[in-house]
């Protein structure tokens, strides 16, 4: 199996994301974690707020972010590493990131812990991302709305070490090509 070059980690707020994405990283021989919500901190103003009915304003934020990304990741793969990005993207977004991605093969992870336990993880963080959202509603849309390429794991009764362990022995169910065919 070739390694993949760009490996996208998404899943809902407190999902797990950020842990797993940088133990992933930590574990490939050359890697670069790229975390997408940097590129949101960067605005200082004019920014939009990312809400349930947020409309256009917000849709060309997000698809800015997920662009500078993309193109963050490229510019790594470039310099001989494998970019682990991580961020949420949900949605018709998923596959748009692919294909913003050059850098090939792309493996896509979806992580989807029940929403039980990312509610009680999300008790447990210092933030709360949580506040137009609910985590259900965040989850429901993830499930119904997000298209089923890539590898998609319940990671509710996993360690993060073990998330990355499962991610690593599946790796190729893990790799999207272009067309969103895994």
């Amino acid at each position: 199996m070739e390694q993949p070059k760009v490996v996208l980690v998404t899943g809902i707020m407190a999902s797990g994301k950020s842990t797993v994405a940088q133990l992933l990283a930590e574990r490939l021989p050359r890697s670069a974690h790229v975390r997408g919500d940097a590129f949101r901190r960067m605005i200082v103003n004019g920014g939009v707020d990312i809400v349930p009915e947020g409309g256009d304003a917000m849709d060309e934020e997000l698809s800015l972010r997920y662009r500078i990304a993309a193109q963050v990741a490229d510019e790594y793969v470039r310099a001989g590493f494998t970019a682990v990005v991580q961020d949420v993207v949900l949605g018709a977004s998923v596959q748009e990131f692919v294909d913003l991605t050059t850098s090939r093969p792309v493996a896509v992870v979806v992580l989807t812990p029940r929403p039980e336990v990312v509610a009680r993880r999300e008790d447990e963080r210092p933030k709360s991302g949580y506040v137009d959202w609910t985590v259900k509603e965040l989850d429901d849309y993830l499930r119904a709305e997000t298209p089923r390429i890539g590898l998609w794991l319940d990671t509710s009764d996993q360690t993060p070490d073990q998330t990355v362990d499962e991610i690593l022995a599946r790796m190729s169910e893990a790799i999207a090509d272009a067309q969103g065919r895994p």
